[in-house]
């Protein structure tokens, strides 16, 4: 397969906007299953865990390959609900193009606007689906307008839905200006037709406003057409895919996946306009600090990033994009993270569970590697003679807490293992334990939790006991302060001496941060580090509650040394003991997560909605029409959201519904603070 026929891919929407049905469609069309597999009915090829059965929904991204138009297109299937919003970070970390699929009642949700900012971050090229047409109340253009107002993106439309007595039937083909309509359920079954008279004008509108837009990416194209030239359709193809290449704009297509309209196109973008392996700037940093591109050649020494770890019954599978290079079963290569060594053994390429053995992968591949000792998320893997570091993955902060122990006392060790392994499979999962010695489960969300659960049992055997959901507070300091700490400590023999003046800060940021002003060497360079990570530890366990504490800068100005007895743990102490003696005097603070809440609700229900937002503390930014419902959306405390699709069904007789995104820390209210105090102590 030549590099430039490869596409690899995800899928990303918010929940039930139809990724895993759409990637089923897929899959069927390209040949690569025989059988319709139905979300409801849970024989979907890529939500294959007993979990995801149950619920109908995508919860850890499957990867799969099809075969269309002598191109592959390797595709991720991520999941929409916020709670593994971990899977979505280290999908689109590692590939070159994605298909955003919206809901054509609901538009732009909250999680499709998460996902694309994500697909910002990482300069990932998409192309837009907006997906079940076919439902009361589809307003493909009502989508545009959002995608522009919401997600600041430029959507041209390469398609038009078109209707039949308001039945959705097909589409109006912008580029060959033709209409593709399919007469039945049948998959492949459509023909294509002249534009009805009904859409013609239509079609026209649309079709000079993508010329018009696609002109601006090449002047002499823009003076032909600006001469009254109109372009041709092989120009408008090769303009679109510099556009989408560049970010300059979305092409917007529309289909049914249920329906089965519309998706042969969709597997036709991915190819026409997504970008293949070398097409994708991928940067990496050599061992001096200096930056190198990637080039995706496979006569390169190697380098890969593992973006997924699994384990199951077969062992760990660790999931790795080549980025160059070419890797054997046998070679030896250096997890440059670790500053380990690793022996490739068996590698297989995965039709999401199914495996399929492999002894060679090439730049641009993505390949399972089974066994690796060292290797988790976000850790670089190259040649051993050319050591690389690439970015990580970002992993979402938890925002809740459980106490787990096990059903009985035989079990703790299993307990143990089984939370070890899950953590290095899903970095968004924490294990810690509290000041009581309880073990707690830190995560997502109210489901992230469950299914960890759930899975405990089902896959390892291990029964468990829970508390109720827990709050991840967090704790600030609100003031500026200086500290000058000495540590001095003589037992006979060498000693321990360290002098540190630190400044500490507050910042915007929910972050630590730490910068060295040290001049003249007053502080060798080798202590520094030990006095950030003192300073780091001490801040685990803030002074008010035992929370985490960040949202500040330490700065590290001046220092002491003794000729014998300064040591890098000595200057640790002394950034701990530096950090406990700013806390006192900096006024610290409760911080709690804030969710980013949308509520659709019918018009009857929107006064009783909006009243119970402001009651759980919550600030309503605004509201809209969506259909014939309304959206409402607000910014409100996690603390008070347990339980909440409850009591939202019972005072909307079951007609509303809402989603919930991590939106930032925000200070907790100072009689509130009090009582969270109080419940510790």
């Amino acid at each position: 397969m030549k590099l430039r026929k490869l596409r690899n891919i995800g899928i990303i929407a918010h929940v039930d906007a139809g990724k895993t049905t759409a990637t089923e469609r897929m899959l069927y069309l390209a040949g690569a299953t025989h059988n319709l597999g139905n979300v409801d009915d849970g024989n979907t090829t890529t939500d294959s865990s007993e979990q995801e059965k149950a619920k109908g929904i995508t919860i850890s991204s499957a990867s799969v390959a099809v075969h269309w138009n002598d191109h592959q297109i390797n595709i991720i299937d991520t999941p929409g609900h916020v709670d593994f919003h971990v899977e979505v970070h280290r999908s689109l970390r590692v590939l070159d193009g994605a298909v955003v699929v919206f809901d054509a009642v609901s538009g732009v949700e909250p999680q499709t606007e998460a996902n694309w900012r994500l697909a910002d971050q990482y300069d990932v090229p998409r192309i837009a689906l907006v997906n079940k047409m076919d439902r009361a109340g589809a307003d493909f253009e009502n989508v545009l307008r959002m995608m522009e107002e919401r997600l600041n993106t430029r959507p041209v439309a390469v398609q038009l839905p078109m209707f039949d007595d308001h039945e959705f039937v097909g589409v109006i083909d912008l580029i060959e200006m033709k209409a593709m309509v399919w007469e039945s359920n049948d998959i492949g079954d459509f023909k294509v037709i002249d534009i009805p008279e009904s859409y013609c004008d239509k079609a026209k509108e649309y079709r000079d406003f993508l010329e018009e837009q696609l002109v601006e990416l090449d002047d002499d194209i823009m003076l032909t057409w600006f001469a009254g030239e109109s372009l041709d359709n092989p120009v408008i193809q090769q303009l679109l895919r510099k556009g989408c290449l560049s970010g300059y704009c979305v092409p917007v297509l529309c289909a049914s996946a249920y329906k089965n309209i519309g998706m042969q196109s969709l597997l036709n973008a991915v190819v026409d306009y997504l970008p293949a392996p070398q097409e994708s700037e991928t940067y990496a940093r050599l061992e001096t600090g200096e930056s190198v591109s990637l080039e995706a050649d496979s006569e390169q020494p190697f380098a890969g990033l593992a973006f997924k770890v699994v384990n199951d019954k077969h062992g760990t599978l660790t999931y790795v994009r080549v980025y160059r290079g070419t890797l054997k079963s046998g070679d030896k290569i250096v997890n440059a993270t670790e500053g380990k060594f690793e022996r490739i053994g068996r590698m297989v390429l995965m039709q999401a569970t199914a495996r399929t053995p492999i002894s060679e992968v090439r730049a641009g591949d993505i390949v399972a590697i089974v066994g690796l000792k060292h290797t988790t998320t976000g850790h670089s893997l190259t040649s051993i003679d050319t050591p690389l570091f690439m970015e990580s993955i970002e992993v979402p902060k938890t925002v809740i807490d459980r106490v787990i122990e096990a059903d009985s006392r035989e079990e703790d060790s299993k307990l143990s293992d089984a939370l070890i392994r899950l953590t290095k499979e899903d970095p968004s999962l924490n294990v810690s334990v509290n000041d009581s010695g309880q073990t707690v489960l830190s995560g997502l969300g109210e489901l992230h939790l469950e299914i960890v659960i759930e899975r405990l049992k089902s896959e390892f055997n291990v029964g468990t006991k829970t508390g109720q959901p827990q709050v991840a507070y967090r704790e600030t300091l609100t003031e500026p302060c200086d500290v000058v700490y000495r540590h001095k400590k003589q037992d006979g023999g060498s000693g321990q001496f360290a002098v540190v003046h630190v400044s500490f800060v507050p910042i915007e940021d929910d972050d630590i941060q730490f910068e060295s002003h040290v001049v003249g060497g007053s502080i060798p360079k080798e202590f520094i580090p030990g006095v950030e990570k003192g300073i780091r530890e001490a801040a685990q366990n803030g002074v008010l509650s035992g929370y985490p504490c960040s949202g500040f800068k330490a700065i590290l100005t001046d220092g002491e040394t003794h000729d014998n007895d300064s040591s890098l743990l000595a200057f640790q102490i002394a950034g701990r003991e530096a950090f406990k003696q700013a806390s006192q005097s900096m006024k610290p603070k409760l911080k709690e997560p804030m969710m980013a809440v949308e509520v659709v609700t019918p018009m009857d229900y929107v006064g009783a909605c909006m009243g119970d937002l402001s009651q759980r503390r919550g600030i309503v930014s605004g509201q809209e029409s969506k259909g014939n419902a309304v959206s409402i959306k607000a910014v409100v405390p996690l603390s008070t959201m347990f339980g909440y699709i409850s009591d939202l069904r019972s005072m909307t007789a079951g007609r509303a519904s809402f989603s919930m995104n991590f939106e930032r820390y925000d200070i907790v209210p100072d009689s509130i603070q009090r009582e969270l105090i109080d419940q510790k102590s």
